[in-house]
């Protein structure tokens, strides 16, 4: 009933999300969720137990390297709470993607990410071309009160390298793209930014 319920109420955004990774390939957000899911989240991340430095990935390998990125991470869990309602928008949302763009979404991940000062990730795609793991990626931030001067904006740039947007990480927005498509960045953070990064794969 609860899925049911979170469904029935992100009807519309589903629908707009789909319209324009159609249309452009991606999209930014403000106040995309209930206000009560940014803060509730906020206050499980600020519990910054569990997590562990971010790694590079490959094809075969995941590495550390903080000449590359330098965030730290904890998998979203079920907690009959926030993270459950934020989980449940994105399985309603894989839904919909799948009814109808038909991308044989099978399952999403979900991680939290804490940007300390100094904090980046330089570009990158989600997903090796070709590979279709992760199709769809998003991103949804959890900063009340972010000042302009906090840095880690996240900028997106299209295959020619041209930059599209840049993101500031204020609470609620949410940012959703194609994975393969668009080479993305996470500039330097001057004060604690935290977030959460999540995937929609076929595998």
């Amino acid at each position: 009933m609860f899925f049911v319920k979170i469904l029935l109420m992100n009807e519309e955004l589903y629908e707009k999300i789909t319209d324009s990774l159609v249309e452009d390939g991606y999209i930014v957000i403000e106040n995309a969720l209930n206000g009560s899911v940014s803060s509730g989240l906020l206050n499980v991340i600020k519990d910054e137990s569990d997590f562990k430095k971010a790694g590079i990935s490959s094809s075969d390998s995941l590495r550390l390297d903080a000449t590359r990125r330098r965030d730290k991470t904890r998998w979203l869990n079920e907690d009959g709470g926030a993270q459950s309602e934020f989980l449940a928008f994105s399985e309603g949302l894989r839904e919909h993607l799948n009814r109808s763009l038909y991308l044989g979404l099978k399952r999403f991940e979900s991680h939290f990410a804490i940007y300390e000062e100094g904090d980046f990730y330089e570009k990158h795609f989600d997903s090796f071309k070709g590979e279709r793991n992760r199709v769809v990626t998003t991103v949804y931030y959890l900063n009340e009160n972010w000042s302009e001067m906090g840095g880690g904006e996240l900028v997106v740039y299209d295959e020619n390298d041209k930059e599209l947007a840049q993101v500031v990480p204020e609470a609620n927005v949410l940012i959703v793209f194609m994975s393969e498509k668009f080479p993305h960045e996470v500039l330097p953070a001057k004060i604690k930014r935290y977030s959460i990064a999540s995937w929609f794969r076929v595998d």
